[in-house]
């Protein structure tokens, strides 16, 4: 087996992505740098020969994913697995959670005008947010973080892939934050 085998192996059985690192144990001959390599070997053997399949960095990994434009051929067929659908407020928070995170629920629920634990709940539920730790102003409450898997659902490979928020125009840009309104110290998370 050379190299391009056993990384492609690797990764077609896998149902998510996978960094070098985590490849690389597939075999003692093997290193990161070697994975690397071979992967930029497939995805080029990919393009080439227009397979209907691509080799992507996901989530801080790799993953060979079926082509975007092959979509609505799929959606034809039940047997082909499809992410859940989150609702307008669910991808509103986690639009604000990702762009200014960490943040608290408070910021949260004052940008979106309305209370947000629940939202933030299923969010976490389905593992595209966690808490990344407490604030420091009064009560100590909980701060929020998007996770490998929110980058790995919407098709990113860090978080600097995000849209620019000037490219945005909705209000995250808009209102300041929760800070600025109240003055630092005072109560803000």
């Amino acid at each position: 087996m050379n190299v391009s085998q056993i990384v492609e192996g690797v990764l077609f059985a896998s149902d998510a992505p996978l960094k070098a690192e985590e490849i690389a144990r597939a075999d003692e001959s093997l290193d990161e740098d070697l994975v690397e390599e071979a992967v930029r070997e497939l995805r080029a053997l990919y393009d080439e020969s227009g397979r209907a399949f691509q080799l992507v960095e996901l989530g801080e990994g790799y993953q060979i994913l079926t082509r975007p434009e092959l979509a609505p051929y799929l959606e034809r067929f039940d047997t082909v697995p499809r992410l859940p659908r989150l609702s307008g407020p669910a991808l509103e928070t986690l639009a604000i959670i990702a762009y200014r995170q960490p943040i608290g629920r408070i910021e949260i629920e004052y940008i979106r005008g309305v209370g947000a634990a629940g939202v933030i709940r299923t969010l976490q539920d389905r593992g595209l947010v966690e808490v990344a730790g407490r604030s420091e102003g009064v009560g100590r409450p909980l701060l929020y973080r998007t996770t490998r898997r929110f980058l790995e659902h919407f098709g990113f490979a860090s978080l600097e892939d995000l849209p620019r928020p000037d490219e945005l125009p909705v209000l995250l840009r808009e209102r300041g934050s929760l800070e600025e309104i109240l003055g630092e110290g005072n109560g803000a998370p």
